[in-house]
Formats: C-alpha cells, structure tokens, sequence
C-alpha cells in the first residue's frame, strides 16, 4: 500500500523512529539545563530513577515525523534525501529549544552548537552536488545571525536592555545552514509576525503581564516547521499580502 507514492511500510518507521526520539528530545530537556551529557554511561540508571515519558511530545514527534515523509517523500539516493533527513534530525532539536526556551527562557549553548556542526556537515554534502548550495546556505548564517544581532544591539541602544536574547541570535545563525539566505529571511519576518500576535493574545489574556518577559525562541522555532511545510512563494506571497494591505498582487 502506498500513500503519496511512498510505501506505508515507511510510515510506520517513521512513526516508531518518532515515538522514540522524542523520549529522547524530552531527557534533553531535562539534561541539557543542567549542563549535562544527554548520553551518558549512567543514562540507564539515572532514566529509571528519575524520569517519566513525556506522550504529547513522543505522540508530537511521530506526527511530525510522519508528515515529513509525506511532504518530502523517499527517494533513490542520499543526496536526493538530504533536505527530508536534515530536517528529521533538526526537528528533536527544535522541539528541544522551543520547550527549554518557553520553560526556562534560554536556550542551551550546546542545543544551538548542536545544531550549528550539524548544519556545516549538511553544507558540506550539498557542495558535494552543487557549491553553490552550499554558498546560499553559509549567507543564510550570516544573514539569520546577523539580522538578531543587529535587533538585539539595537535594542541595549535605545531601550537599554537586550531586546533579543542571545541564545536567539545563535539560533538563527545555525538555523540559516539548513535553510539559505531567502528562506532565512522568510523565518525571521514569520517569527515576528507570530511572536507579535500570540504576545498580543498573550497580554489581553492575561496569561502574560506586560511587564513579563516573554521568549522568542518558540516564535522562531514556529516559524522554522512553517518553512519546511510551506513552499518559499506561497509564504512570500503571504507576507507581501500582509505587509502591503493587500495590494500586492503575487
């Protein structure tokens, strides 16, 4: 049986290959804090003493997982799976920022190093088939690191307080190796078009006092699942309707 011209054999995979990743994404989130090894020679141990399943993560993780194999499909060689394997391996770590961020509003220097080296290894395997892949990919560095930087240097100026933590300028570096300069750039302006109208709906709901620091990271993580669902176009489209009035016509 086949859906979307993919076996459902690889579905089920996918589905199982969820389940446990993210028991492991929710034993990052309690290790990574902490400044300790994710994977240790006590894992076992210390899991059975002092852990409990997280199922709406486990559960989250296979839908995504699933989806991904839907969207992107499977193909003949590595290089034409490249894009459907680097976002199966990115996603732990996205869930992994968006709860540790949400929870503890940081996000973990080894989380965003993680996902840096990462990144380089995926443009290295594009340049084997195209450089300039792999060159799109190292402006998207500069451009999604440089964009947070200059927001968060901005803001110590004017308002005298870090307008954007850190952790999310480092975030948006690494995140620029996955996805390019274009897309980059789409991941910022969705990130703050959603942390704009979830924080208004935040504030009137009062779950979050004006006064309360709420964190991006999750925005930005938000943003990154849209990017790899949606097609660049239809979300430029979207945006250029939103910022024009309407009046653009795609």
């Amino acid at each position: 049986m086949y859906i979307n011209n993919v076996h459902i054999v690889y579905y089920l995979v996918a589905a199982i290959l969820g389940l446990i990743v993210g028991e492991l994404i929710n034993w990052a989130n309690k290790r990574l804090p902490e400044y300790k090894k994710v994977i240790s020679r006590e894992i076992i141990s210390e899991y059975k003493m002092n852990f409990k399943p997280n199922y709406i993560l486990m559960l989250l993780t296979a839908i995504i997982y699933v989806s991904l194999i839907y969207v992107y499909g499977v193909q003949d060689t590595i290089i034409a799976n490249l894009d459907l394997i680097k976002f199966m391996i990115l996603t732990p770590m996205l869930l992994s920022a968006f709860v540790i961020d949400y929870r503890l509003q940081i996000i973990p220097n080894r989380l965003n190093l993680t996902i840096f080296e990462v990144g380089i290894i995926f443009a290295f395997l594009y340049g084997l088939s195209n450089v300039a892949i792999t060159i799109n990919m190292l402006l998207g560095m500069v451009a999604g690191g440089g964009i947070f930087l200059l927001i968060t240097l901005l803001g110590g100026l004017f308002y005298g307080k870090e307008a954007m933590g850190f952790g999310d300028v480092k975030l948006m570096g690494a995140l620029g190796l996955f996805f390019g300069l274009s897309n980059i750039i789409i991941i910022t302006l969705v990130s703050f078009l959603i942390g704009a109208i979830l924080s208004i709906i935040l504030l009137l709901t009062k779950i979050k006092k004006s006064d309360e620091y709420i964190p991006f990271g999750p925005f930005i993580v938000i943003a990154t699942f849209l990017s790899m669902y949606i097609p660049f176009e239809e979300i430029k489209n979207v945006l250029m309707t939103i910022f024009t009035l309407g009046m653009y016509q795609g």
